[in-house]
């Protein structure tokens, strides 16, 4: 099947032709496609499969930029200067806060950095350490009470050799894990999938954070 043309190669639309070239979005009515036949995708030139696709637009920013940031611009040092909304930040600290990984393991994966940039876990201070050990705490609290989780997974990965996606600025992992959140994407596809939008679980985990 195929959408009938004239000779001037314009598609008949009803009682009139359709020009593609002349229409932008909304500039048109549903009408105006009355009388079209519409074309089954069964006949393009494609290669059928019992896929299911999972269209993930907001990692386009990842696959090509990669992991690691522009030499001269370090994320982390930048996101508290930015609102909590545009930044992922749930909690703000005197040393240090809490922000929601934009590649996350599972929903809710946080990640608790300083604001001062420093690499290694032995070189923060002793205030850096004890205000991310007590935002870690606070974090599991609140996942547990907005996500139900069963249990985490938290760490460090020191250095770009252990697996660092940013070796240059610490940050500690907060990781939600349910007795049934491991599938088959991540091993045969290398695909997670996420069940809720970054926005979202960043407003209900800052909602839900206690305030002195």
């Amino acid at each position: 099947m195929s959408v009938p043309v004239d000779d001037s190669g314009a598609a008949s639309v009803g009682t009139g032709k359709y020009d593609a070239g002349k229409y932008d979005a909304g500039d048109y009515d549903a009408s105006d496609f009355d009388g079209i036949e519409i074309e089954s995708s069964a006949d393009f030139a494609a290669v059928p499969d019992s896929f299911q696709r999972l269209w993930t637009p907001h990692r386009l920013v990842y696959i090509t930029a990669g992991p690691q940031p522009h030499k001269d611009t370090c994320p982390f040092c930048n996101a508290p200067s930015l609102t909590d909304e545009q930044s992922l930040i749930v909690a703000r600290g005197e040393t240090s806060y809490v922000l929601l990984n934009l590649y996350p393991y599972n929903a809710g994966h946080l990640l608790v950095c300083p604001y001062r940039h420093v690499a290694s876990y032995d070189d923060a201070t002793v205030e850096e350490v004890a205000e991310m050990a007590a935002l870690t705490q606070t974090a599991m609290r609140v996942l547990r009470k907005t996500s139900r989780c069963d249990g985490f997974n938290l760490g460090m990965n020191q250095g770009g050799i252990a697996g660092a996606g940013i070796a240059e600025h610490l940050h500690q992992h907060i990781v939600p894990r349910w007795a049934q959140d491991s599938n088959f994407f991540p091993i045969i596809a290398g695909t997670k999938a996420m069940p809720r939008l970054l926005g979202d679980v960043r407003a209900e985990v800052a909602e839900s954070w206690p305030h002195p």
